[in-house]
């Protein structure tokens, strides 16, 4: 993953993720986060993986967010896996 911090590829993710209101709503909803802890929990692994693992899980986004962040889907599935170790 050269270039991209895995970290602050979660965090470019989140930022993309919250540009939409329903997009932001299903991350709340599938997480279980509140946008409260969610705010707490910002420099956290647990919710950088949970931000790249609600991409993960629905193609479409993972999708178009490597395009608006201009990375591959790859770089950002690799970022969630070097963050779960």
């Amino acid at each position: 993953m050269p270039g991209h911090a895995p970290d602050a590829l979660a965090l470019a993710a989140l930022a993309w993720i919250l540009e939409d209101d329903e997009r932001a709503q299903r991350l709340l909803a599938l997480t279980g986060l509140e946008p409260a802890m969610l705010r707490g929990a910002l420099g956290e692994s647990s919710t950088h993986v949970a931000v790249l693992e609600f991409l993960a899980n629905h193609e479409p986004d993972l999708i178009r967010a490597a395009e608006a962040l201009t990375v591959t889907p790859e770089d950002l599935i690799a970022a969630m896996e070097h963050l779960r170790r």
